[in-house]
């Protein structure tokens, strides 16, 4: 006991451990010591100055900083003090902004308040100068999907700062600029979004002002059992050490799906043996996490089930068409072996159907993008999920612990499947695949996010995990889009075997994930690999061709021309001539009568002297019907004609998206399984 230092705080005795601060010791009395800068447990600093204290020396000293000695006596309220402090605040709130978001909202931001308990008058101070103090920088910052940084609510406090990098350990928030323009910045400079923040949430926890706030979640509920925040964090991952939410702080879980905000962005839902969770077209803004049971994922509706009505001549074609699937190796030499879905795993062209467990994540394509479910998936025995909201999706996908599970998944049972279903990859051996489970990067981007530009040095193989990715070229006559890639498609092999710049660039379109597979890998598995060298020269002959075409045609576009109309998108255009036109419509039979009977041409469109556009695909420079398809059957040939393979789900995202009104939705009938009359039963649905 003969360690303990003795001092007086107010008159009161009180006997603490040496190093103890003062504001420590006058808590352990009851004395609330006022400040907006230090928020325990984290290390002290002494920013705000609110907390100054008089401890009998010239000036009055920082309480959150100064540590306590022996027989020394503190007074922590005066006339002078409560004046210093009133000065302060009214200083803090010259360049604050009041009322901030926090205070609109909730009323209860920490500056504020303790300008109204010491009668600070607001405006006393003019504010400084506006700040810059970096390139880039502005006041407001949307970019981070959970998070809304005002960066005029800032009082500069560092309170974030040390929660980022004491507490949550990401060193991801830092300082930047001197003086009056010093402000909170991101990775040295980026915007939020765009910075390796993981969405734990202790910043905005920490934060006193309205600088850092959740955004929320609007109105949005899901039907189901509310999820609270505390049986959030002790659910466990299915390693059974780790939590669903590890990483994510209590408060900022609270916050963001407490009872006063979002209790239904989470809700636990159960479901018996065959129910159906979600079905394929239906669109949605939810994903779903197996906590228990099996899950069977399948399409349900393919070509060789289809039954259109049609001449005694396709009789035959048809009846042969619902008895016999076509075997898986006839699909293996040539794309669409494999069906991407929303889901860690795709399915086999053949038997379009795959089972989920314990710990799987599905419907994050539909839940980040709003895109319409891939594939019906059905509980194979008595299930139980979480189903949550595009911001839960967003906070989960950018923690590291989630991530880090998410990953070793991906590595642990979908990588193979993945390389097996780009048909350039089927070859590989289990060794190699092996030798690359460890070494291959999984890279989620942002909408927008360029991950290579043209020009630039070639240094990596891609394949697209998640989302679709824009290949575009830059000609004298514009930007010309050369493909969409989505799941299971890959670029950047053309750069990587000719050791020439990148002759293209590639930009996410929405949230995308990749697989990205260094240079020395890739080149290691050409050495080993003959067939595939072959294959990959093959291919990237193939793309150059088509690039060096593209450029010969671009160069004679006059893009000015045709920007009033659209048609400088167009590759390939069907003109009429109304002045020999006899207005038969046996062009249009004839289409019909070539594709069972649903025409593909309408004799109306733009007109120009005598002759008329009609409407019918352009094959366009920028295909914006190849966006979205949650199955990835729309896609560019090599001639560049645009083609709808046969598993399309019928969705319609490919209509919706043509700016043009050149492709339609046409219904027709399909087989399904009926279980209780053992057969198959008519089902209209939509093409």
């Amino acid at each position: 006991m003969s360690d303990l230092v003795e001092a007086t705080i107010d008159g009161q005795t009180v006997r603490i451990s040496p190093g103890t601060t003062i504001f420590d010791a006058a808590r352990r009395l009851g004395i609330t010591i006022p400040t907006v800068c230090h928020l325990p447990p984290q290390e002290p600093v002494g920013v705000c100055r609110l907390c100054v204290v008089d401890v009998g020396e010239r000036v009055l000293a920082a309480s959150c900083a100064r540590v306590v000695t022996s027989g020394m006596k503190v007074v922590t309220e005066s006339e002078t003090i409560t004046t210093v402090r009133r000065t302060l605040v009214e200083l803090l709130l010259a360049d604050h902004g009041a009322p901030c978001a926090r205070q609109k909202e909730s009323g209860d931001c920490e500056l504020e308040l303790r300008a109204h308990e010491l009668g600070a008058l607001l405006g006393r101070y003019r504010p400084g100068p506006p700040r810059r103090p970096i390139a880039g920088w502005a006041p407001h910052d949307d970019s981070h999907p959970n998070i809304a940084v005002d960066h005029t609510g800032c009082i500069v406090c560092d309170r974030c700062v040390r929660a980022c990098t004491d507490i949550a350990h990401n060193d991801v928030i830092g300082r930047a600029g001197k003086g009056n323009g010093t402000v909170i910045t991101f990775d040295t400079g980026r915007l939020m979004g765009e910075s390796s923040c993981v969405s734990c949430g202790e910043c905005m926890v920490s934060c006193p002002t309205g600088a850092l706030m959740n955004k929320g979640f609007g109105e949005a509920r899901i039907p189901g059992q509310p999820v609270a925040p505390e049986a959030l964090i002790a659910i466990r991952g299915p390693d059974g050490e780790r939590s669903l939410f590890d990483g994510i702080s209590p408060g900022f879980l609270a916050k963001t799906l407490g009872p006063c905000r979002n209790d239904g962005a989470v809700v636990e839902r159960r479901f018996r043996a065959g129910a159906i969770i979600c079905r394929e077209g239906d669109f949605g803004s939810t994903a779903f996490y197996i906590r228990t049971g099996r899950v069977g994922v399948s399409i349900t509706t393919p070509l060789s089930r289809v039954r259109n009505p049609g001449p005694l001549r396709r009789f035959g074609l048809k009846m042969k068409s619902l008895l016999v699937s076509e075997p898986e190796k006839d699909h293996r030499a040539r794309p669409g072996s494999m069906i991407p879905i929303d889901a860690p795993v795709d399915l086999p062209r053949a038997h379009p159907v795959a089972e989920l467990g314990p710990g799987d994540l599905f419907g994050e394509m539909t839940c980040l993008n709003f895109y319409p479910r891939s594939a019906t998936v059905r509980a194979l025995e008595d299930t139980v999920v979480l189903e949550m909201l595009r911001p839960v999706l967003q906070i989960l996908l950018r923690s590291k612990s989630f991530r880090a599970q998410m990953d070793a998944a991906y590595r642990a049972r979908a990588l193979e499947t993945h390389l097996r279903s780009v048909p350039v990859l089927a070859d590989l051996s289990p060794d190699f695949i092996e030798h690359l489970r460890g070494r291959v990067e999984l890279m989620p981007l942002a909408p927008g996010e360029v991950v290579c530009r043209q020009g630039e040095p070639a240094d990596s193989f891609y394949l697209v995990r998640l989302g679709f990715v824009k290949v575009s070229q830059h000609f004298k006559g514009g930007n010309l889009v050369l493909a969409y890639h989505g799941r299971g498609d890959f670029f950047g092999e053309t750069a990587l075997l000719s050791g020439e710049p990148r002759n293209a660039t590639c930009t996410a379109v929405d949230h995308v994930e990749l697989v990205r597979i260094g240079a020395d890998d890739f080149h290691l598995m050409l050495e080993r690999y003959p067939s595939i060298a072959r294959q990959f020269a093959e291919e990237a002959a193939r793309r150059s061709q088509q690039s060096r075409e593209q450029q010969a045609l671009s160069s004679n576009i006059d893009v000015e021309e045709f920007l009033e109309q659209g048609l400088m998108q167009a590759q390939s255009l069907l003109l009429l001539d109304l002045d020999r036109c006899t207005r038969c419509d046996l062009c249009v039979k004839a289409c019909a009568d070539a594709h069972d009977g649903v025409t593909r041409l309408v004799r109306e469109g733009l007109r120009y002297d005598k002759y008329l556009v009609a409407t019918s695909c352009r094959q366009c420079r920028d295909p914006l019907c190849m966006i979205g398809c949650p199955v990835g059957s729309i896609r560019r040939r090599e001639t560049l004609e645009i083609q709808i393979e046969d598993w399309c789900i019928g969705c319609g995202v490919c209509a919706e998206n043509c700016p043009y009104g050149n492709i339609n939705m046409h219904s027709f009938r399909v087989l399904t399984e009926d279980p209780e009359r053992r057969g198959y039963t008519m089902e209209a649905v939509r093409e």
